[in-house]
């Protein structure tokens, strides 16, 4: 299975804070960090994409603020997460750069993952500092959340961020390296589960079974709860021990860990999700050009499309529809269709003229886009 990891063309490394932050002094563990950028580097430099969901801030902030040992308030949390941040996109910024690479940080709340606007403008700006080769660096956004929105751990933060993007492998480096039958720290016979394909009952007893002592709110069950959202989304999962420097290279070389396997990939899921999981808020109708353009991979332009049906948002499902009334398509409208409706017929380049700011150039990226089984009746060549 090391070899997923070498293969996969997007990746999210979730690192835990005890991985990144002292226990005993709090302080940053820099040696560990520059390993780390070393390992994304090497990454990169062979074409994959990195994102990076890093916990930490608050155990960094809780050091600068001089904070009293014990249980935080979430307010004091709030105040430590806030102190943290700094210091820890600075680190990050300051061991990647020595590499090259840029660093951008970027602050989620669980709301952004759920509101489908939120959560198309977190993609977009996610994607676009991938193809610009910068590292996004993400954390929750702890000095805003608040208990009933919050995420409570950065497993789940990760595998959402996993789905958002797309990506192929999700890495939760943490203190144990793997999922065990039972707990090895206090059963010498515990067993090592080296693969898993499907979430059952007995996995998830398993992880109530095992321990995670880290100085994050995660533990086993929240990083099972992880597995089955990147699961879900076609993505693998591998849980390591990240303790050790260059942690992604033991990956490679064959560590010990756990791997999650779904049964689609990352496209299919999407695919999926996008013709079946979403109801249609509305229909483009296509000119015949558009609908042969669609058949050969392109994406729904403006000028594309006759008419617009129906009221819709931003990121709403929509119907595609050819001119003979028949449904070639669904995908997920870059526009609303009030903006819409000003835009069809004309050409990409007339859109900032038209509603007053450059919007994308496509009504409907291919990404966002699934065919129905019409599309091939209808007899398009392809």
């Amino acid at each position: 299975m090391s070899e997923s990891l070498a293969k996969a063309k997007r990746i999210v490394v979730k690192i835990g804070s005890s991985l990144l932050v002292d226990g005993a002094s709090g302080a940053l563990r820099t040696a560990w960090l520059g390993a780390l950028a070393a390992d994304v580097a090497r990454l990169q430099q062979r074409g994959q994409d990195v994102v990076i969901v890093s916990s930490g801030a608050i155990a960094l902030g809780r050091r600068a603020l001089k904070l009293a040992a014990g249980a935080l308030k979430l307010e004091e949390k709030q105040a430590a997460a806030a102190a943290g941040q700094i210091r820890l996109a600075h680190a990050y910024q300051e061991a990647l750069g020595k590499f090259g690479i840029g660093a951008a940080q970027v602050l989620l709340t669980g709301d952004d993952t759920e509101s489908r606007r939120r959560y198309l403008n977190a993609r977009t700006t996610l994607t676009t500092l991938l193809d610009l080769k910068a590292v996004p660096v993400i954390n929750e956004n702890d000095t805003v959340a608040t208990e009933e929105i919050r995420y409570g751990d950065n497993d789940r933060l990760a595998a959402r961020v996993a789905q958002m993007v797309s990506a192929d492998c999700l890495v939760l480096l943490s203190d144990i390296d793997g999922l065990y039958d039972a707990n090895p720290a206090t059963n010498p016979n515990a067993r090592p589960i080296a693969e898993v394909r499907e979430v059952t009952a007995a996995i998830e007893a398993m992880a109530g079974a095992t321990s995670s002592v880290d100085m994050g709110t995660g533990g086993m069950v929240t990083k099972i709860a992880a597995a089955k959202i990147a699961m879900a989304a076609g993505c693998r999962m591998v849980l390591a021990d990240g303790r050790q420097d260059g942690a992604l290279a033991a990956i490679e070389a064959g560590a010990r860990c756990t791997w999650f396997v779904p049964s689609a990939s990352p496209r299919t899921a999407r695919k999926n999700w996008i013709a079946s999981g979403l109801k249609p808020s509305g229909t483009l109708v296509l000119d015949a050009g558009a609908v042969g353009a669609l058949s050969k991979g392109k994406s729904l332009l403006p000028a594309g499309v006759v008419s617009i049906k129906g009221d819709f948002q931003r990121g709403d499902a929509v119907i595609l529809q050819s001119p003979t009334g028949g449904e070639v398509g669904r995908g997920l409208s870059a526009y609303s269709a009030t903006d819409a409706r000003r835009i069809v017929g004309h050409k990409s380049g007339e859109i900032e003229g038209l509603l007053g700011y450059r919007g994308r150039d496509e009504m409907v990226h291919r990404d966002d886009l699934v065919f129905t089984e019409e599309l091939v009746a209808s007899g398009v060549d392809g």
